[in-house]
């Protein structure tokens, strides 16, 4: 059998990490990338720290913050203010429920729909939790403005298309 040669092995240099990237992509692209990461990075955080402090995730807390300041709101307007399918809003319905910070109600002479409310308990994690409830990426894109925000949208679809990432992800929040 042939011996294996191999070899040496390279030492490593605090640059080398960001000195391959460049080379492999080019420097504007790995700029972008270290943007990207800042941005999923800083996003990440604040669902931990939500997580800690609330004892909830993201989309749940979001939720909660939505049905406190409409209450007896159904799902399907619950979906719609958080731009999210109706069988995501149910689940997250249905787990905020089963630990008793929801209260799903079916009154009135349709009995098919529901009115949600926030519980006792629902407004102790609210009080505990840090904000902003929606996340830091939909409050940072709401302060921008529209000519950058139209800028990114462009960038971001030409990106996505190279991508081809599945738009059904784009209805899933980040928090859950």
């Amino acid at each position: 059998m042939p011996a294996v040669r191999r070899s040496p092995a390279r030492p490593k240099s605090p640059a080398a990490p960001a000195a391959t990237l460049q080379a492999e992509l080019g420097e504007p692209a790995a700029r972008v990338l270290r943007r990207f990461r800042l941005v999923f990075n800083a996003v990440k955080s604040h669902f931990q720290q939500v997580e800690r402090h609330a004892g909830v995730g993201g989309a749940q807390l979001w939720a909660l913050s939505i049905v406190k300041a409409r209450p007896g709101l159904g799902v399907s307007e619950l979906a719609r203010a958080m731009d999210v399918k109706q069988s995501t809003a149910s689940n997250l319905v249905k787990a905020l429920a089963e630990r008793g910070l929801l209260s799903i109600s079916r009154e009135g002479s349709d009995r098919r729909t529901v009115q949600l409310a926030v519980l006792p308990a629902g407004r102790k994690v609210l009080r505990q939790a840090p904000g902003p409830f929606a996340g830091v990426l939909p409050q940072a894109l709401a302060s921008l403005d529209s000519a950058t925000l139209e800028r990114l949208d462009a960038d971001l679809a030409t990106l996505i298309a190279v991508l081809g990432a599945d738009p059904h992800g784009a209805n899933i929040p980040l928090g859950q």
